[in-house]
């Protein structure tokens, strides 16, 4: 793996044991969540969903390192496992796979996690809009809060991706750019839509450290993550990060990753799975045991059963919702399609 960013001690240090419990533990969870959700959408429960089976390594592992009282997540509409880990509130997270609201229920400012982003590589902008703010604001080296933006492989041909790296490179912004390469753009393969193969070296025309690591091992990540919020957060900014992994699964729920590879191809270019890795680890070096395997499958379970029953409860957004919040001053165009929208629906 090419590793451009110094991992010197200025990230976190060594994992301690506990630390090492509650990654697989997370990851568990996330995996039980990701299939109960794509079984959800096969039951009518929800009407889409992005699975990310395989990723989970990168999301936890990146989602583990961040400093959520200063820091602030720029997702996509995959990033359930860094949601997840960060502490988003999974009924209200669901809620946009639900179509009961756009983005999400939870609170984006309070929760310090963007609304979902379905345009490719929207994100990326929103964030180095917010790490701009930063230095705008003056705030000391050392002290700076961190935006981490997710992408994937092929969002970074977006022009948008280019701009944005171009943006903060310049400007000195914090940022990271979180890049989960898991070898498909849909159903195009990497290496045939990333000049190069590597997104991570691109990092090098912007003067921006990088550093590309397997996306597989959920320590590592953390590690490669925390090294890249510390380069940021000590104002000499933004940083790269290139997780490879892959996409074991569908794109979403409405795509059949069997028109464009075979099952084979999915076994033998998967790699070792994420979770087997960190549980083949985990008892290696004594720290855990078959009794805690069970119990983090029990709790994920559990967790499962309590969010399927809250997305069982959401109901129906007002509809006034979809003018209310468009603008903060309502044109008046908007105002006659309001009261249209009443006289139609509401017969005021």
């Amino acid at each position: 793996m090419a590793d451009v960013l110094a991992l010197d001690g200025t990230g976190r240090a060594a994992l301690a044991g506990e630390e090492l419990r509650e990654l697989y533990r997370l990851m568990v969870a996330v995996r039980h969540l990701d299939e109960s959700a794509i079984r959800w959408q096969r039951q009518g429960l929800i009407p889409g969903y992005a699975p990310q089976l395989g990723q989970e390594a990168a999301q936890v592992g990146s989602g583990y390192a961040l400093d959520m009282s200063r820091d602030f997540v720029f997702p996509t509409y995959r990033e359930m496992g860094v949601a997840r880990t960060v502490g988003v509130d999974m009924v209200e997270y669901m809620s946009t796979h639900k179509a009961t609201w756009h983005g999400g229920l939870y609170d984006p400012k309070a929760s310090r996690f963007a609304p979902i982003q379905a345009v490719v590589g929207g994100s990326v902008l929103h964030a180095v809009g917010w790490a701009h703010g930063q230095t705008l604001d003056r705030t000391p080296a050392g002290e700076l809060g961190v935006a981490i933006t997710y992408f994937g492989d092929g969002a970074s041909s977006q022009g948008d991706v280019h701009e944005a790296m171009n943006f903060a490179a310049v400007m000195k912004a914090p940022v990271v750019f979180f890049i989960q390469n898991n070898g498909w753009a849909i159903s195009v393969p990497t290496e045939r839509q990333v000049a190069g193969g590597s997104v991570a070296g691109r990092a090098a025309g912007y003067g921006m450290p990088s550093i590309q690591v397997d996306g597989n091992d959920v320590v590592a990540v953390t590690q490669a993550t925390a090294a890249a919020l510390a380069h940021a957060r000590a104002g000499k900014g933004p940083a790269v990060v290139e997780a490879m992994t892959y996409r074991r699964g569908p794109h979403s729920t409405s795509d059949d990753p069997g028109r464009y590879r075979t099952l084979e191809e999915e076994r033998t270019d998967g790699g070792e799975d994420p979770l087997a890795r960190m549980r083949a680890r985990l008892l290696a070096d004594g720290i855990a045991d078959e009794a805690f395997f069970d119990e983090a499958l029990a709790a994920a379970k559990a967790e499962e059963e309590q969010i399927r029953a809250g997305i069982n409860a959401l109901g129906p957004r007002p509809g006034t919702e979809m003018f209310d919040f468009v603008y903060q001053e309502p044109t008046q165009a908007l105002k006659a399609q309001a009261s249209a929208w009443r006289e139609e629906s509401e017969h005021v």
